[in-house]
Parts: structure tokens; sequence; C-alpha cells
């Protein structure tokens, strides 16, 4: 071989490798995974939907359940949800998680908001506290929604789902049904939350309109991003901002399923926000990450990495300086359900594949 083409080989090689990422097993023998958090020292903090919390070493067995989780309601979509820990969790050992909360007479439920702290030996939650219960509780099975983002200010955004059956109500203020809600981590009101001094309005409120979100996260300017499933078509990734109306249920790209429009059809009111990206059909999208890392190269630096529940990939949207689409791709079409997508601490994307019990991370 010419000396003048090694270079070449050598460089397309490269570029070759890094254009093929592969799906490396972490975690497996899990029961119906949804969240995963990651804990100082390499460990991962992992929920189950049927109302157990785990940890595992990546290349280890899942732990025990851990003790103190409360009882959960583990119906249809309904369980253990999402985990995230706090800013401060080295000093303070503070976990947040949500969950589907059973009523008293165990016959309607509501997505719950809960701190806790984590037993230094990981066994147990002591100090449990609900800072946060949707209101109305619904008998239903669908749609909790439930994604828990830490703002730069401390407070916490909760995403709530308007449980199917209610969808109307995520157009009044009178309720949390098709909301997303911002508290203090003691389940306080911040005094700044743009619907307190609105009569007749839950003072939790910060955006309305939405369906049913199983996707929050932050871009490095500290805005809200948030996905969330559309009917049969009109899955939205959107940028949140208070007191905006999203839209749902007056203006959708989704219809029934089975077919025929909702309410008037229509894809755009004035008062209500478009999304930034919409799939139709849909992929029905679980877990949201905006890239920080550059281990995978500048194309998947600061995109949006998405996992499908209804086609098992993961889908990358990377959006232009003015938030249109710039780049959207499917990777690992055959991968599974994806129900929770994160960035490590090693600057790695981790997948929760539900169906497989699995906890994978892409490498570069």
């Amino acid at each position: 071989m010419s000396k003048r083409l090694v270079p070449l080989v050598a460089a397309l090689s490269c570029t070759l490798a890094q254009a093929a990422p592969e799906l490396e097993t972490v975690v497996e023998g899990l029961k119906t995974p949804w969240a995963v958090a990651f804990l100082p020292g390499g460990q991962l903090l992992i929920t189950e939907r049927d109302g157990a919390m785990r940890t595992a070493q990546p290349g280890g067995k899942p732990s025990a359940p851990i003790q103190g989780v409360p009882a959960v309601d583990a119906v249809g979509q309904g369980g253990l949800l999402d985990v995230q820990l706090d800013s401060d969790f080295a000093r303070n050992r503070t976990v947040y998680f949500c969950y589907a909360e059973p009523s008293a007479d165990k016959k309607a439920n509501s997505t719950a908001l809960a701190r806790a702290r984590l037993s230094d030996d990981l066994k147990r939650l002591t100090d449990v506290k609900v800072i946060f219960s949707q209101k109305p509780k619904v008998e239903s099975k669908h749609h909790f929604g439930c994604r828990i983002v830490e703002m730069p200010d401390g407070k916490l955004m909760l995403s709530l789902g308007e449980r199917f059956s209610q969808m109307q109500s995520a157009q009044t203020l009178d309720n949390h049904l098709g909301k997303i809600v911002r508290v203090g981590k003691d389940g306080s009101v911040p005094a700044d939350n743009p619907f307190v001094n609105t009569p007749g309005a839950l003072p939790e409120i910060w955006s309305y309109g939405h369906r049913n979100s199983q996707g929050l996260t932050l871009d490095d300017k500290g805005q809200l991003w948030e996905h969330e499933h559309g009917p049969q078509g009109g899955d939205e990734l959107n940028l949140i901002r208070p007191r905006l109306n999203y839209g749902w249920p007056v203006i959708t790209y989704g219809e029934n399923y089975g077919g025929g429009k909702i309410g008037e059809g229509i894809f755009a009111k004035t008062g209500m926000e478009q999304p930034i990206v919409k799939w139709v059909p849909s992929i029905a999208p679980a877990g949201l990450v905006r890239l920080k890392s550059a281990k995978y190269g500048p194309a998947w630096q600061n995109s949006f990495f998405i996992g499908s529940l209804k086609f098992g990939h993961l889908e990358r949207v990377k959006l232009d300086a003015d938030n249109r689409p710039a780049e959207q791709e499917r990777l690992f079409p055959d991968a599974g359900r994806m129900r929770d997508v994160r960035e490590g601490p090693d600057g790695l994307l981790y997948l929760v594949l539900e169906a497989h019990g699995r906890i994978v991370r892409v490498k570069p």
C-alpha cells in the first residue's frame, strides 16, 4: 500500500468506527424498569414499574428491593415511575421519585412526587414524604406522565398526564391534569409561579394543555424541554415556558384511536403553542436527554435523544440556532421498547429497555 494512502485509510477507518456505535448491556434481570439515576461511585439507582427500587453495579446483578418505598398503584401504565437525585445528593442523600398514588379506598389514583433519604448502605429509604399529589384523583389506568427535573434555581418540575378520560381538563386551571407543575423541594409553592394570583387556578401549575409527558430535560441554557404522546400521531417536542398553553386537546396533529378527528380537528389556534418537532405517525416517546458530552463527536453533541416505545428505536433530533429541526435520525431500530434515556457521568448514553429488563449504554 502506498505510504500516501495510509493516513487516508486510517482516517476513513476511524470515521466508520465512529459512525457505528454499539449497545452494551450494563444491567439485566430487571422487571419492567422505568427510570435510572446515577449514584456516586458508579452504581445505578433503578425503578421498576411494579414498585421496586433497586441498585446495581454495572455488570452486576440488581440488588434486593430497597425498603421504604410507599405503596404504589401498579395498574395499567401506573406504578413506580421516575427517580432523580438531588443536586446535593453527595451531602444530603436526598432522592425524588414519582409514582401512581392510590386513594384511601384504592378506587382511584393520581401522580405523586415524594422525597426521601437513601441510606448509606443503599438498602432503605428513610424520611419519606409526599411533597406533591396531583388533584383530583381519577379512576384510570392511563396517562400518569411523571418525569422530574431539578431546575438551576433548585425548584422541581414534574410532568403530569391528563389521565386519558379527562382530556378536557388539560385546558382548565382548577386541576393538575395535563399540566407541568413547579414546587420547592419541600413541596411549597414558589411565589413567582405564573398562576399564584389567578383566581380559581391551582398555584403549582407552570404550563398546561399537555397530554401525557414522559420526557423532561434541560438544555445548556437551563431551558426546560418536554415531549408528550399524541393520539395516533401528533407526538410533540416542546420548549416549555411559564403560563403557556400547549393546546391539548383543542389543537393536535393526532386523531382518535381507530380514526376520526379530535374536537374541531384543527392544528393551530391563537394563544396555543406549536410543537418544535412533531411525529406523525407517533413514535410513543419516553425518556429525553440533550447530550452535553462530546464522546460521540460533534454531530451528536447537543442533540436530543428520545426513546421510542412503539418502534423500539432511539430517536436523535438536532435543532438549529432558531430551534428548527436540522437533523433527525433513527438509531438502533431493533433495540426494543425504550422507557428512559439518560446521559451518565461518563458522558455516555444509557437506555432503559423495558420489555427486555435491561439497561444498556451506547458505546462510541
